[in-house]
């Protein structure tokens, strides 16, 4: 049985919205300064997160960031269930200064949901993003694999931050990856 992908956006925005009416907020976890947008472009892979029933069951998950129009940023988040591949595409806006990442994006307008980067690596190679509340939680790479000593310190960062760690799921990755559309 398909499941219509107006009914996946649906039930995503459904969720997104009432996770940020329940949880602890993560008002008081500053987002990242002097961020640089073209700098976040291209593809990160979901190294960790939350568990979301909009995610379970999926594994090889990324999301590539494309310039967008009127300075927001195009995101098509991907991933494989079921031996199947599903992209859902959506934009992302600043909530305020371009130099700050925190960031709302919709997948089904007119729903918008927070996007906190709150830790990024010096070379954009490792960040951390959250919502609104601590029910949400990214562990984001540039390579599909961390190395177990860089990703336990993520963990412990997150833990410190007050999410609930120990609820972590880790997708699996593909070994071999088709990067083709996060160099274009």
């Amino acid at each position: 049985m398909k499941f219509p992908l107006r009914s996946f956006m649906l039930m995503l925005s459904a969720l997104f919205l009432h996770g940020c009416v329940s949880g602890n907020s993560t008002s008081k976890i500053p987002a990242v300064r002097d961020f640089q947008p073209e700098r976040y472009l291209g593809r990160w892979y979901e190294i960790a997160r939350l568990p979301h029933s909009f995610e379970d069951g999926m594994s090889e998950v990324y999301a590539d960031y494309t310039p967008g129009e009127e300075n927001r940023i195009n995101v098509v988040n991907s991933g494989v269930r079921d031996g199947e591949r599903r992209t859902v595409h959506g934009i992302a806006k600043f909530k305020g200064a371009t130099d700050r990442g925190e960031l709302e994006v919709s997948f089904f307008r007119p729903f918008w949901g927070d996007y906190k980067i709150f830790y990024l690596a010096d070379d954009y190679s490792i960040a951390m993003v959250t919502g609104s509340t601590d029910k949400y939680l990214w562990i984001l790479s540039r390579k599909p694999h961390l190395p177990r000593q860089q990703l336990n310190s993520l963990i412990e960062l997150a833990k410190l931050h007050g999410f609930p760690v120990d609820k972590l799921i880790f997708p699996q990755q593909a070994e071999t990856v088709d990067d083709s559309a996060a160099k274009e």
